[in-house]
């Protein structure tokens, strides 16, 4: 049973509902629109609110997936990383065959590549064995220099597809050279302790030689082996010996002898 409130209420209605009913069209029209301008922002707005916990789940990452994407960019920049390193090897790599190349053509030998092959382990820091032979045309007594042109030694014990190369400060291997140094001092270099194996000893200079650390020396090209203006190292230090009567220098040599790999036997012209 319906109250008198209701009934009322349900009055009012249906008296509105009459009253709209019996307006002009366009009293209808601008009704509907101003209705319209009150609740359609509501219905925007539910709208929008159910649609939100959608977008923002479809932002959201989750941790295993941002991990993922992490590892991902490290293997890819780890990549990069390595490609670098290699185009920096081959740049380099180019750069020293130039080096090589137009050192060859100034110089104007004949020049055959070999590569080290066995240390001798009873005589470890004085010879290598390289892997050129009588095959190649290798014969006893060749000058043997480092791929950037220091040297290094020479060939001995030529086999048909080998040969020993005895190492500056070999006993075996002595090396005239000379100071650049306006006296244009000449010595020769003999044997190296083994201790000190990138250091040998320049004996046989006048006491009046004008020694500083840091000259450079050469190849004399008088020993009958070994041709002119190598390079050999510079001076570390120098002192008088027998009683003042001789200089002996101490040379730090432009070739590392520990870690050979590469090497180039000068051949005859």
């Amino acid at each position: 049973m319906l109250k008198r409130p209701h009934y009322i209420a349900l009055g009012l209605a249906a008296l509105l509902t009459l009253m709209v009913l019996n307006l002009p069209a366009r009293a209808t029209e601008r009704l509907k629109l101003a209705i319209g301008s009150i609740f359609v922002p509501l219905f925007g707005l539910t709208s929008t609110a159910q649609q939100l916990p959608s977008s923002v789940g479809n932002l959201l990452i989750t941790r295993k997936e941002l991990l993922r994407q992490n590892e991902v960019l490290r293997i890819e920049n780890q990549q990069l990383k390595l490609q670098e390193a290699r185009a920096e090897n081959i740049e380099r790599e180019n750069a020293r065959l130039r080096q090589i190349v137009g050192w060859q053509h100034q110089r104007g030998w004949k020049m055959k590549l070999g590569r080290v092959i066995l240390r001798e382990p009873a005589n470890w820091w004085r010879s290598v064995q390289i892997d050129l032979g009588a095959r190649e045309g290798i014969s006893n007594n060749l000058p043997v220099i480092t791929i950037d042109g220091f040297l290094v030694g020479r060939t001995a014990s030529v086999g048909l597809t080998r040969c020993q190369v005895l190492l500056v400060g070999d006993p075996n291997c002595r090396v005239s050279a000379r100071v650049e140094n306006e006296a244009r001092d000449t010595g020769v270099i003999g044997p190296a302790g083994p201790l000190e194996r990138e250091f040998v000893e320049l004996g046989y200079l006048s006491r009046n030689a004008i020694l500083k650390p840091g000259q450079d020396i050469v190849t004399s090209g008088l020993g009958g082996i070994f041709p002119k203006d190598v390079p050999v190292g510079k001076i570390v230090d120098s002192h008088q010996i027998d009683f003042g009567f001789q200089t002996l220098a101490r040379v730090r040599l432009g070739a590392n002898l520990n870690s050979l790999e590469e090497v180039w036997v000068l051949l005859e012209k």
